[in-house]
């Protein structure tokens, strides 16, 4: 996940991708939220997970308006526009077909630990790959056909989840507990 998000936020910087960007600070909150979990599970009398969660919520919220300014700039600006990024686009091949598989096997850990935690964690990796397909959706448009606007585009179609995310996250709510 270190290495997701760190290259995720290394190419979107090389190439302007505001969709990449927001898919890699998105990747760094959920690993944030694994770090919570296996200290959980670690039994780390110390940690909060309520407290955990709320911040996380915090953070996505904040992502969600990072998006929405860099959007409008990268619609609005052209030395802000989005340029083809293949390191991008193989990551989040990478993530697409990874996240779901990552996501079954935490889901499977949870029942036979009867981690809420976990559940809520296996949820977030399965959000990620839908905001992979996402992103990945605006960085081949861009390169097949050289739509600069489709990143940013893709990126503002990201906040739905990231939005979500965030308030179950404030609120407490997962997946598990029927929201979905």
């Amino acid at each position: 996940m270190c290495a997701e998000a760190a290259v995720a936020i290394f190419a979107a910087l090389r190439a302007h991708s505001v969709a990449l960007l927001g898919f890699g600070a998105d990747s760094g909150i959920e690993l944030g939220s694994a770090f919570v979990v296996l200290l959980r599970f670690r039994r780390v009398a110390h940690v909060n997970e309520q407290k955990a969660a709320r911040i996380n919520g915090l953070l996505l919220f904040a992502l969600a308006a990072f998006i929405v300014g860099t959007s409008i700039l990268a619609l609005t600006n052209p030395d802000f526009r989005a340029q083809p990024s293949y390191l991008g686009i193989a990551l989040l091949i990478t993530a697409a077909i990874a996240m779901p598989w990552l996501s079954s096997q935490k889901r499977r850990l949870a029942a036979k630990t009867n981690s809420v935690a976990l559940k809520a964690d296996a949820v977030q990796s399965a959000m990620c790959a839908y905001l992979a397909w996402i992103a990945l959706g605006g960085l081949l448009l861009n390169v097949a056909f050289r739509i600069s606007w489709a990143d940013p585009i893709a990126a503002l179609l990201l906040l739905p989840i990231i939005v979500r995310e965030g308030w179950e996250a404030m609120h407490g709510k997962s997946c598990c507990d029927g929201v979905c």
